[in-house]
């Protein structure tokens, strides 16, 4: 299994729309099970969600367009970016005084 990096920002904007598939998309974050390593949103200068990250485990890239094809935030249209990016975990932790 691979790790894949979901990140997008929403439109300008989108802050309602967000809110509202908000539930959804989280319902839709918990039924993967431990597919989801990692998420969260970003924050803009006001402190407001205005995008997301997620780190999600799947055989292949496509495995993760299909996950983020299906996501209700997605299919919602408030995305005004997207991409999804290979990646891989290195460590768990850092070791005090590891630079």
């Amino acid at each position: 299994m691979a790790h894949f990096v979901i990140s997008w920002r929403d439109k300008p904007g989108a802050l309602d729309q967000r809110m509202a598939v908000r539930e959804a998309h989280l319902a839709h974050m918990h039924s993967q099970g431990d597919k989801v390593k990692l998420g969260g949103p970003y924050l803009d200068e006001n402190g407001q969600m205005c995008g997301s990250l997620i780190i999600v485990e799947a055989e292949s890239l496509e495995e993760a367009q299909a996950f983020h094809a299906k996501d209700p935030y997605k299919l919602a249209g408030i995305f005004e970016t997207s991409t999804i990016t290979p990646w891989r975990l290195t460590t768990e932790k850092f070791s005090q005084g590891a630079s």
